[in-house]
């Protein structure tokens, strides 16, 4: 008995130190795959016991994002006004940011034009179908009553962290002999906030497998219906060629090995499919992009910023194919040019407004469609209610991929980056 703990003892010490982060990730992934299509999918128990721990398993890996993405973003602010890179750098960072959403957006509304799933049946949910969206409300939030209270909200909007931040960094600039010790005390709890992010990733292989689970048990029980099945198809074969072939294309004109960025970003993509959720990638990411992307401190963090604040193309992007396949199922007059355009505008615009919706993007952006271009049948969204957590799922993945590829790109351009062995990469 004391041989066979000492073996799982140390199987579970090889598995959480020694293995790579997406090995770890893709052993708990196919393990949580196992356990989920295994388990029924329609017994309240199970159902409600998942749902708590899949929500344990996000707040954990929550836990490290917001006070990482504060001190990493001050000091990083600050070190770049005093190299006086820091506008020429938030200026492409945003421009590259508006080029991706112009690109990816119209590549999916093209490719829906192209190759249509075809008809889904015209089924509503009788359920409520709110949801939060309100980009005055958003505006409004940034400045908090009180300037501190943005470091005790839940979790979800990063802005006004990064605004705080901002501000922050701009006052360790006043007078060297009163910043100083606080800026060396900012720059501590930034590198020790990472240490223990790395330590909450070591769990990642664990969590994953609640997460993996219960999406499955999600999945399963729509996949038996057979309704959805065309367009959960089609959105999963775009956003593989998307992600492995069209953006590596693109990075190969910035760096001649792309595929190996993609291979080094690879842990966050696998961590915010099966998640559904950005702020639960950030640890996982920032890691990522210093360890094996070899991206500096003053680039990552402005860069990663930026990009989890405005960068939601992906989501736009699901959004948009998903409203248009519900267009074509319901008229048979289908989608004018006219309207393709307002379509295409919107959801542009669209996903820099985002920010607030880091575990719903995708389904929010798709309901705020539907709403405002359904034309008498505002609640058609509710259509793809069942599959929210998948179009959640392809988005977030997406969001992140852009997110790791444009932080590598930005600093790449900008001498931020340093160049990392295979074999150093976590």
């Amino acid at each position: 008995m004391r041989q066979r703990e000492s073996l799982i003892g140390l199987s579970l010490i090889m598995y959480c130190g020694v293995m790579k982060v997406w090995v770890k990730l893709v052993v708990g992934s196919i393990f949580g795959l196992l356990l989920g299509f295994l388990l029924p999918e329609n017994h309240p128990v199970v159902l409600d016991t998942f749902a708590f721990l899949q929500k344990l398993a996000i707040g954990i890996g929550r836990y490290t994002a917001l006070p990482i993405i504060v001190f990493s973003l001050t000091i990083g602010i600050y070190e770049l006004r005093e190299d006086g890179k820091f506008w020429p750098l938030l200026i492409r960072t945003l421009l590259l940011i508006a080029g991706i959403s112009f690109f990816v957006i119209a590549l999916g509304i093209g490719v829906t034009l192209l190759f249509s799933p075809g008809r889904i049946p015209v089924l509503i949910e009788q359920e409520s179908g709110d949801v939060f969206f309100s980009p005055a409300q958003n505006v409004l939030d940034i400045f908090s009553p009180n300037m501190l209270s943005v470091l005790s909200e839940g979790g979800v909007y990063v802005f006004p962290l990064c605004i705080f931040a901002f501000f922050l960094a701009s006052g360790l600039r006043y007078d060297r002999n009163y910043t100083k010790p606080v800026i060396s005390l900012i720059d501590s709890l930034s590198r020790i906030l990472f240490h223990i992010a790395e330590f909450f990733s070591e769990l990642l292989g664990l969590l994953i497998i609640v997460l993996t689970a219960y999406w499955a048990i999600q999945y399963k029980d729509i996949a038996g219906t057979g309704i959805f099945g065309p367009v959960i198809r089609m959105l999963l074969i775009y956003a593989a060629i998307l992600v492995f072939v069209v953006l590596p294309t693109l990075l190969f004109f910035i760096d001649r090995a792309p595929w190996k960025v993609l291979y080094g970003c690879l842990g966050p993509a696998i961590a915010a499919f099966f998640s559904g959720d950005y702020n639960f990638s950030i640890p996982v990411l920032m890691m990522h992009l210093k360890n094996n992307l070899g991206i500096r401190r003053r680039s990552s963090s402005v860069t990663f910023a930026l990009f989890s604040t405005f960068g939601k193309s992906g989501s736009a992007m699901i959004a948009c194919i998903a409203f248009m396949v519900i267009i074509q199922s319901y008229s048979s007059l289908g989608i004018p040019g006219s309207g393709i355009l307002q379509i295409g505008i919107t959801t542009f615009f669209l996903s820099f407004l985002l920010a607030r919706n880091s575990s719903d993007a995708a389904f929010t952006a798709l309901a705020i469609l539907c709403m405002r271009y359904g034309h008498g049948f505002e609640t058609g969204y509710l259509i793809l209610k069942p599959i929210a957590f998948y179009l959640v799922s392809i988005g977030t993945f997406i969001d992140i991929v852009i997110t790791a590829l444009g932080s590598f790109a930005i600093a790449r351009l900008n001498g931020f980056q340093e160049e990392k062995s295979v074999k150093r990469f976590i």
